[in-house]
């Protein structure tokens, strides 16, 4: 994401919406403040497995769209990325199924990893039950 492209995310106005059913539309952050943003997050939020594992990804998807300069897609990049942090720190994602329309415009690559990380969560869930440790993130109260 070139330094020039990074207009793209901040608000142009407070632009408020035409349809009282439609919410307004999201002020992007830029993509340094959500970078710091999301690590922020992962650091309250997730246990150390969890965070280790998201804190690679985040890193590594960020560098891999550093030189995007389709407008179109850094503005989808940072959408995602900001929604995700809102879920997050919410508490609003555990237990959610994901969306079938964003399974839909994945491609196959993509599929395959998502089934392979949920192959390697099962495989931890089921190895925690059995030497009797918590699973990932576990049910520890003292992070709130």
């Amino acid at each position: 994401m070139r330094a020039s492209l990074r207009r793209l995310a901040n608000p142009v106005s407070t632009v408020t919406s035409s349809s009282p059913l439609r919410p307004a539309p999201l002020a992007l952050l830029p993509p340094i403040p959500l970078y710091r943003r999301l690590f922020r997050a992962h650091r309250h939020m997730l246990g150390p497995e969890e965070r280790v594992l998201g804190d690679q990804y985040i890193r590594s998807e960020f560098r891999q769209h550093r030189a995007v300069e389709n407008p179109v897609h850094i503005i989808g990049f940072l959408t995602e990325w900001q929604l995700y942090a809102q879920k997050l720190e919410g508490d609003a994602w555990k237990g959610e199924k994901m969306d079938t329309s964003k399974l839909d415009k994945m491609s196959d690559e993509q599929i395959g990893q998502l089934y392979e990380l949920m192959q390697a969560i099962q495989n931890k869930t089921e190895q925690d039950d059995t030497s009797g440790k918590p699973a990932m993130g576990g049910d520890d109260d003292s992070k709130t």
